[in-house]
């Protein structure tokens, strides 16, 4: 069948701003604080905390191996990409993009891109998302609303971040495929900030995609390529975006290779250290660099293997975490499980972003972004959701499911009840419900989690 068109209202009708051409002052600006200060002083920081890891000894008592010496470098990598954003304005265009966006376009067109859900939760790893939520919910926006659209319009109207300056976009690029909320929050940022809004539309899939709903897909990224271009001010070139799907491939693989190392008894990772890794994957994808980092990676975890170092001493028992991590506390968690001989080998959230890697061809780069983003998981029912953890469930040997339901996150939470049930029933396995937010403090309790787990761990003996 022919597919219908896209409606109207997938590109709003705000005009370009006028490129005006490069601001000497701007120019200046990124070149001496971007690349004459603060690129060289990264690398050093970069040498110094790759310095201070190798130093680090796991001690008789600890359960926990010290964290991956790589980890320093992808800290390199995302101070390094929003030090450059931070100057970017006048020099660079800038789009912010939704994290399920098909970016690949915008990256073979040159933009710098701004992923607003990893600033996010960059904020609230550090402990600054409840003071930037509120100045959100200050100005009327309802506590019920994601943690994550929240902070970024907190950060919007008050300034407030963890990494300087966020830069102001000159293209908004939203997709669907996560959830509803980012819709509307893009037409706020829109709205406010009078920038055009290219919205991908993707159908929900209760069974696999079919061609006319690929199709239906497709026509609207060509859509917004002459939308991207008329900004960018440049034409897209078709071999660079073959060479950016080739990054985006070959780093999916990769990511997906070191999240399959979870596989090894005892697993020389956990699930922590894939959410702490993972922001290349997302912010980053389609760059060489992205490439080299998590082969580095995976080299580092195979030495761990080799060597015999597991990532949780005495591991006992093997997990899966279902939906986002709850960001600021992290540490916590991953202590309080280890005491228990709990390691989170997998995670179906990091998993997300390697899956879909043998879906993409090269050649087909349009074809691809439609029928890759059309599958995350979040797009997918909760039914096709369940199959995915009962295959990770044989995959990895596990002996039990954590399902945070997350407050803010409720198309990944929707289904968690009946999930828990089938993964005990079918499967035998022991399951548990954690109540918080990926972001937001005031929806988590300690004393409330640690019950759980410790009644958890009691179902795992």
């Amino acid at each position: 069948m022919n597919p219908p068109p896209p409606p109207p209202s997938q590109i709003s009708n705000i005009e370009p701003r006028k490129s005006g051409g490069l601001s000497l002052i701007s120019v200046a600006s990124y070149v001496f604080n971007y690349q004459l200060v603060g690129k060289p002083f990264l690398a050093y920081q970069r040498h110094q905390d790759e310095r201070k890891l190798k130093a680090l000894k796991q001690k008789p008592q600890q359960l926990l191996a010290p964290p991956l010496v790589r980890t320093a470098r992808m800290k390199e990598m995302m101070s390094r990409h929003y030090l450059q954003a931070r100057y970017a304005n006048g020099v660079r265009k800038v789009a912010w993009v939704t994290s399920g966006a098909p970016v690949e376009i915008l990256q073979a067109l040159g933009f710098v891109l701004i992923y607003p859900e990893n600033h996010a939760a960059l904020c609230g790893a550090r402990k600054k998302a409840e003071e930037i939520c509120t100045e959100a919910e200050n100005a009327g926006y309802s506590r019920d609303l994601c943690s994550y659209a929240r902070t970024d319009l907190g950060t919007l109207l008050s300034g407030k971040t963890i990494v300087g300056r966020l830069p102001r976009p000159d293209l908004l690029l939203c997709c669907n495929n996560i959830c509803q909320t980012v819709h509307l929050w893009y037409r706020v940022l829109a709205s406010r900030m009078k920038v055009p809004l290219v919205l991908i539309d993707t159908p929900f899939l209760y069974e696999p995609a079919q061609p006319h709903q690929i199709e239906f897909v497709k026509r609207q990224i060509e859509e917004m390529i002459p939308v991207a271009e008329r900004v960018a001010g440049k034409s897209l070139s078709m071999a660079r975006l073959k060479e950016v799907a080739r990054y985006s491939k070959d780093a999916a693989e990769l990511w997906l290779e070191i999240l399959n190392r979870g596989r090894q008894k005892p697993s020389p990772i956990t699930a922590f250290d894939g959410f702490t890794n993972m922001g290349p994957i997302v912010d980053l994808r389609g760059e060489a660099e992205t490439v080299e980092f998590y082969r580095s990676l995976l080299e580092e975890i195979d030495e761990r293997i080799a060597a015999g170092i597991p990532a949780v001493k005495g591991e006992k028992y093997r997990v899966l975490w279902d939906n986002l991590p709850i960001w600021y506390r992290m540490g916590w968690l991953s202590k309080t499980l280890g005491k228990q001989g709990i390691n989170l080998v997998a995670s179906d959230y990091t998993y997300a972003w390697g899956e879909l890697a043998p879906m993409m061809d090269v050649e087909k780069p349009l074809d691809t972004a439609a029928r890759v983003y059309l599958h995350p998981i979040l797009n997918r029912s909760t039914g096709d959701k369940l199959r995915s953890m009962k295959r990770m469930v044989k995959d990895f040997d596990l002996h039990g499911v954590i399902l945070h339901s997350d407050r803010s996150c409720k198309p990944y939470s929707l289904g968690q009840i009946d999930q828990r049930d089938r993964l005990t029933k079918d499967l035998g396995l022991a399951a548990v419900l954690l109540e918080a937010d990926h972001n937001d403090p005031r929806a988590f309790s300690e004393e409330q989690a640690l019950g759980r787990i410790e009644a958890f761990a009691e179902m795992l003996h």
